[in-house]
Parts: C-alpha cells; sequence; structure tokens
C-alpha cells in the first residue's frame, strides 16, 4: 500500500514489512545491509535497524531508524537546515597520521570523540534536522558535503542529490546491481559526486583499483587531475593515507600506507603493523571500446556516457568494463555512470539503448537487468541550479511570495514556470529548443531529443505529440494484452485479454457487434469492417536470431474516416515484439486481424506469414498491392497478397504517407488547416513516434514501428495509389440529343 505522494520522484510506502516483523527485528538489531529477498527490499542500513521505506524510481529500499536520542535541534524549525560545521582548527594544522602519533596523549584525548564520530558518520551515515524533518543522509553523501571542495568552495545539501546518494548506497548494496546509470541534467554536480566517491572509496579498501572514463581520455585525465586529486588531498589527516609518489600526479594516484582508523583503543598504539599499505590506485583511461579489459575494479566511475563519439561506443565499452567487475557470477565491483545525451547520432543513441536496458522492471531470471546497471532519471525541477531553497527543496513552481534560496537570494519564479517561458521563447528554433531539452529535461524522451536537421520528418510534431502523451496517465488510454481464440478454439472466436506483460497495446476496442465480423466466401474469409480501417505489417521469417539482433515484427492497425462507433483516422493498435517463434507471431496478426475484422497489408519478401494466412483460408483478408491492377500482379502477388519493398516508388510512396499522416494528425496544427489550430493530435503510441524520429529511408530494416505504420497508411489510403488507366486513342463520335419533355432534338 502506498501512502500519497509527497512529489513524482519518490514515494513513501508503508505496509511492505509486517508491523511485527519490523518491530522485533529491530528490537534484535538483525537486519543485514544488502538485498533482503523475502521482502523484495534493499537495507541501506549498517546499524541492524530499518525505519523509513520509500520507492525511488520503482527499487524500494529501507532507510536506517531514525535516532531517538541526541536530537538536539532549534526550537524555531525555520533556522533547521543543512550547515557545514567547521574543521577544528587544531586538528586542520596536522598534516598526517605521523604528526598525530607523535602528539600528547592530552591533545589526543581532547579530539578523538571527534575523529570517532567523523568515522561512525562515513561508514553508516548522518542524521540532521532539515526544516522539522530529521532526514537522513548517506555516508558517501556526508563526505561529498562535509569534505569535498568543489569549484565553489563546498558543495550545497540538494534533496535531488540526496535521492541520488540513497539510489547509489542502495546499488552498492544490492548483490544483483553492477551499479548506476544515471539520466541527469546539465550542471547537478555529477562530475564531482563521482570524483568524491573515488576518493571515498579509495582511502578505505586494500588491494583495490579505481578506473575513471568520460567522453574522452582528455576529459578523464582533466576529472582525475583537477577533482580527484585535489579532493583527496584536501581530506583532514585521518581520512588521508599517505600517497606514493607526487602530491599532484598525472595519471595514477596510488595510497601505501593507510590512515588507520583510529578510536580511543588505538589512538596511543604506534605498532609496525599499522604501517601496511592498502595497495589501493585510481587512475583513468583514454576512451576506447576496449578501456580496463582484463581489470579487476572495485569501482568504475563513468562520466559523460551520453557523449561518446564514433569510433568509441559506450555500449561497445561496457559490454568490456561489467567484467572488470565481476568474477563468475559474483559481483566484486560497481560502476557509477551519468551523463546528459548528446543528439542520438552523436553518441546518444547507444547510452538510450544502455539507459534503457538498465530499467529495473525487466529482471532476467538471475534478476539482474538487461546492462547489470540501474537507471534513475531525476526531473529538470528538482535540480536546477537558482531554485533550491535554503533547505535544499526543489521550488517547482512560483509561489505567492518570494523564497530565500540557497545562495541567500530570493526566487520569484518557480523551475517548471522559468522552464515553459524558455521552451516558448524557442519554439520557432527546432534545434535550439531541442537542445535546451537535452540539457534541461523534463522527461526521459526531452533527455534524447534528436536534432531536427537529422530527421526525414517534422520533428516538431513529433516532439510536440511526445511532450503530450508524457503528461498523460497512459493506463487511462491504452490497454496492454494478448489475443486469444475463445476456449483455444482456432478459427473460431477470438478475444482480448488484458495483461500488463502483453505484446498488443489497444487505445480503442471496438463494440462487441463489430469484433469477429469475418465474411466467408467460396472457403475464403474476407474482413467485414473494411470500411472502418486496415492493419499494416512488417513481418520476419525466421525464428531464431544471431547473437539476438533480429528485428521485431511490427503490426500496426489504423482507422479510416467512418461513420460507426470508431474513431476517425487513428492509429489504435500497436505491436512491436519478438516472440520466441515465428508461428506465435503469425498467430498473433492473424487473431488481430480476425478480432477488428480488417484487411492487412504487408511486405511480401518475407511471404511465411502471408502463407499462414493463405493456408488458414484468410486469403481474404490479405491486401494486394494497390499500385498495381490485378491482372498486373505477379504469380505469387495474386496468390498471396502482399506489397513489395524493393521498388523505390513503393518506398518514397511509404514515406510520404507517415510524413502526410504526421502533419494532419500529429501534434498541434498551428495553421488549423486540419483541426482547432490549439487542439493536441492524438497519435498515443510513442514508440512509434520516437521510431519516426530517428526513420532512415535509405536504411529501412532498423525501422520495424515506422514500415509497419507506414503500410498501415496506405491501405487506408489504397485509392490514392490506383494505377490511372489510360485513355484509348480512338475517337468514336456518338450522335448527342437534347431532350426536352417528349421531344429529343439532335445536337448539330
Amino acid at each position: 500500500m502506498q501512502k500519497e505522494t509527497q512529489n513524482n520522484l519518490y514515494l513513501e510506502l508503508t505496509d511492505v514489512i509486517p508491523k511485527s516483523v519490523l518491530t522485533k527485528k529491530n528490537k534484535a538489531r538483525t537486519w543485514l545491509y544488502g538485498y533482503n529477498e523475502k521482502y523484495d527490499v534493499i537495507v541501506i542500513s549498517k546499524t541492524g535497524q530499518i525505519g523509513e521505506i520509500i520507492s525511488i524510481s520503482g527499487l524500494v529500499i529501507a532507510l536506517p531508524l531514525s535516532p531517538e536520542i541526541g536530537r538536539k535541534r532549534p526550537k524555531n524549525k525555520s533556522e533547521q537546515y543543512w550547515s557545514r560545521p567547521e574543521y577544528p582548527k587544531a586538528l586542520a594544522k596536522i598534516p598526517s597520521i605521523f604528526v598525530w602519533n607523535e602528539m600528547p596523549a592530552a591533545f589526543k584525548n581532547m579530539w578523538i570523540d571527534y575523529i570517532e564520530e567523523e568515522f561512525e558518520r562515513r561508514e553508516k551515515g548522518h542524521w540532521f534536522w532539515n526544516n522539522g524533518k530529521h532526514t537522513y543522509i548517506t555516508g558517501s553523501h556526508y563526505m561529498y558535503l562535509q569534505w569535498t571542495k568543489i569549484d565553489v568552495g563546498f558543495p550545497d545539501f540538494r534533496e535531488a542529490n540526496r535521492l541520488f546518494y540513497i539510489y547509489w548506497e542502495a546499488c552498492k548494496a544490492d548483490k544483483r546491481s553492477f551499479g548506476i546509470c544515471y539520466l541527469k541534467i546539465r550542471r547537478s554536480g555529477f562530475s564531482f559526486m563521482g570524483s568524491e566517491e573515488c576518493a571515498n572509496i579509495a582511502t578505505i579498501s586494500k588491494d583495490s583499483r579505481i578506473g575513471i572514463l568520460s567522453k574522452t581520455g582528455a576529459d578523464a585525465k582533466k576529472m582525475f587531475t583537477d577533482k580527484v586529486v585535489p579532493i583527496t588531498n584536501n581530506y583532514p589527516f585521518f581520512f588521508k593515507p599517505i600517497q606514493d609518489g607526487m602530491d599532484k600526479p598525472k595519471t595514477e594516484l596510488a595510497f601505501r600506507v593507510p590512515a588507520s582508523k583510529i578510536t580511543k583503543k588505538n589512538m596511543h598504539l604506534q605498532d609496525d603493523f599499522e604501517m601496511d599499505g592498502l595497495d589501493t590506485t585510481i587512475d583513468w583511461k583514454n576512451t576506447d571500446d576496449n578501456s580496463y579489459d582484463g581489470e579487476k575494479l572495485l569501482l568504475l566511475v563513468h562520466d559523460e556516457s551520453g557523449k561518446w563519439i564514433k569510433p568509441n561506443d559506450i555500449l561497445n565499452n561496457w559490454r568490456v568494463t561489467k567484467t572488470c567487475l565481476r568474477l563468475g557470477r559474483k559481483i566484486i565491483g560497481k560502476c557509477m555512470m551519468g551523463s546528459t545525451s548528446n543528439a542520438l547520432n552523436k553518441g546518444g543513441s547507444s547510452f538510450k539503448k544502455l539507459y534503457e536496458d538498465s530499467d529495473i522492471t525487466k529482471r532476467n531470471a538471475n534478476g539482474q537487468t538487461k546492462s547489470g546497471l540501474y537507471s534513475l532519471f531525476i526531473p529538470m525541477e528538482w535540480n536546477m541550479e537558482g531554485f533550491i531553497d535554503k533547505y535544499g527543496m526543489p521550488v517547482l513552481n512560483t509561489k505567492d511570495e518570494s523564497v530565500l534560496g540557497i545562495d541567500d537570494e530570493y526566487i520569484n519564479i518557480g523551475a517548471i514556470n522559468y522552464w515553459q517561458n524558455e521552451v516558448d521563447s524557442l519554439k520557432q528554433d527546432s534545434n535550439a529548443l531541442n537542445e535546451f531539452y537535452r540539457q534541461f529535461p523534463r522527461t526521459e524522451s526531452h533527455a534524447f531529443r534528436d536534432e531536427s536537421n537529422q530527421s526525414l520528418f517534422n520533428l516538431t510534431k513529433i516532439y510536440q505529440q511526445i511532450d503530450y502523451n508524457d503528461s498523460l496517465i497512459m493506463e487511462q488510454h491504452v490497454s496492454r494484452g494478448n489475443f486469444s481464440w475463445k476456449n483455444g478454439v482456432k478459427d473460431t472466436e477470438v478475444i482480448f485479454n488484458p495483461n500488463k506483460n502483453g505484446r498488443f497495446y489497444l487505445s480503442w476496442i471496438p463494440e462487441v457487434n463489430l469484433r469477429n465480423k469475418v465474411i466467408t466466401k467460396n472457403n475464403v474469409k474476407y474482413p467485414g469492417n473494411e470500411h472502418i480501417g486496415s492493419f499494416g505489417c512488417d513481418s520476419y521469417d525466421i525464428s531464431g536470431t544471431v547473437g539476438g539482433k533480429g528485428s521485431n515484427g511490427a503490426l500496426h492497425g489504423m482507422t479510416k474516416f467512418n461513420m460507426d462507433k470508431a474513431p476517425s483516422n487513428t492509429f489504435f493498435l500497436e505491436y512491436v515484439a519478438r516472440p520466441q517463434t515465428a508461428e506465435i507471431f503469425f498467430e498473433d496478426v492473424l487473431m488481430a486481424c480476425v478480432f477488428y475484422g480488417m484487411p492487412l497489408l504487408c511486405e511480401n519478401n518475407k511471404p511465411r506469414l502471408l502463407y499462414h494466412f493463405k493456408n488458414r483460408g484468410y486469403r481474404g483478408f490479405s491486401m494486394n498491392r494497390p499500385d498495381k491492377v490485378y491482372n498486373k500482379l505477379s504469380r505469387t502477388e495474386k496468390e498471396l497478397g502482399g506489397i513489395p519493398n524493393s521498388s523505390e516508388d513503393v518506398k518514397q510512396s511509404h514515406a510520404a504517407a507517415i510524413e502526410s499522416f504526421i502533419e494532419k494528425y500529429v501534434g498541434i496544427d498551428l495553421l488549423g488547416n486540419y483541426r482547432e489550430s490549439d487542439e493536441m493530435g492524438d497519435m498515443v503510441f510513442t514508440r512509434t513516434l520516437e521510431d519516426w524520429a530517428k526513420f532512415d529511408i535509405n536504411n529501412r530494416t532498423k525501422f520495424d514501428a515506422s514500415i509497419s505504420s507506414g503500410l498501415a497508411i496506405m491501405a487506408n489510403q489504397k485509392h490514392l495509389y490506383t494505377p490511372v488507366k489510360k485513355q484509348s486513342k480512338i475517337s468514336i463520335n456518338f450522335a448527342r440529343y437534347a431532350n426536352k419533355g417528349i421531344y429529343s432534338e439532335l445536337v448539330q
């Protein structure tokens, strides 16, 4: 059961774990750090106790139990916010553990509690009062806020970063996860957070290696020299191991002698065994598909992974570097990956694929996502500079009164309002608008916007429609499921079965009297609703694939203008899938056609689907190519129907059909030629819209959804492709008569 959503980024959950179980295990302090399979929750507490349970992007995470003691706070909650405690000057003067060891016992006794507390916060996290709420931050987040110097001094506390670090801690705790794939906005602080984590992990780990990659080798080097090294050098002496080599290395930071964890028990000890080295290194590599190939890594930080330019490819690199984080089935290291995205043809497409492959709702039998990573997206309004109040919370919408920002300046406009003003000002410059979307995305589709000049179709309209679709609760507009024969008896009646994992997406289901309308003539079945709409299909013939890279089968249903109780000129069905066998796909297509009683136009270069229709008695459902009269069809075309994909005329007609549909029915019709100027199109299938945006007429095979949707449009408009009959050159003159009343007069 879920509480009412506090925001659109995370949820507080209740009843995930029975109250009696929670109380008993908290009392015994028996909650273990890591993934709890029984309750499907990731415990990030290291105290044995858990408190609040939240869901961030669908990942259920149990936080530590808020301590009941030591809750000192200002009486006025407006004075409760993150404030970095200053490093005591007496300790700041101590450069190394060696100098500490020489200090008098009285001095050590004075500061040992402070040092122990810092180690405790680093390991288990920290609680502080923030505007009336006792707020938890992870150990890594604490190290970032308290001990990491960035380009503007020390970082501000932001709620967005708190949630990021909690999610990252869950990735580290979950034995099924290889790490995080973070889709971010520009200047979110990720480079510094990644650099901090390099320093943090490296200075507490023995015999380990930390790696850094970025969009270029120069960028990785800059991150290492300008961020990682200074952060490490600025650590207090009790966190800072002794480095091997230069103070400001260019290629590798090596820790040979550790900063021993100082406690009351060992603060006076100076035994030689305490001087054993960490033997841990941090380095960077040039950007290459095979970077770190064969290495064993405890942590890999991937910065700007959405901006890798050919010939380098982030997908290829991840397939290699992923093996650096595992030993057999055991995951021994984690990856922190984060980036904004370039245009799709400039590295963005591979990052988009990697991000989509990191969806935690799609796991294999081992419980892992396809990539092994866990995806996280934090919208622009949560983390945009200049719109964070003094409590670190985003000012989403314009308030009646100004809000004091974290920079001590007043905020007079909400982040969403500001963003929308920018969008409105760029509407006439589609490339500038798409670049703004990529840098400051409010949705995942914003983040992967492509350049307008790279598309065959009107990207402005396509993206208008995608934006609109993103704002909808799609469950109210689209049903998902599968078709089946009633009682399992083929060629009887088809029924639709809702299923959240189904292959079909439907925006319209006809009334009962319009379903399964099949007409039989001479033992051949024909569609009874041809006047309402048609299907287009991109088929395949072979069940198996090489390396899992086979194309999907695709099917689209679309209505014509009609007077029945059905939408007009609307796509109502989308299917883009590759079932285990081609036969399952063929039957899926057949059942959809029968259920809706509509014909199918399919490319005939892969004829197995058409043979499936013919052999089952449904040849009447398979349309002939509309650009030829019957007596001009080949023998195979007369036997099976279908349309070739090799003809240049067909390719051009197909693309023109999609282009025309987009202009008429997608996005906003500003001129009001086809509908009211403020009326949005009703193309609800975003996956198809995105396929149109990337469509390449010279390389059509990759665009299954575009092929099938275009064929559906052509099927509905077949009259446009009917060959014009040639007029006879023989002139036969007939007498003409003017008929008036009962008389006929010859017209001279």
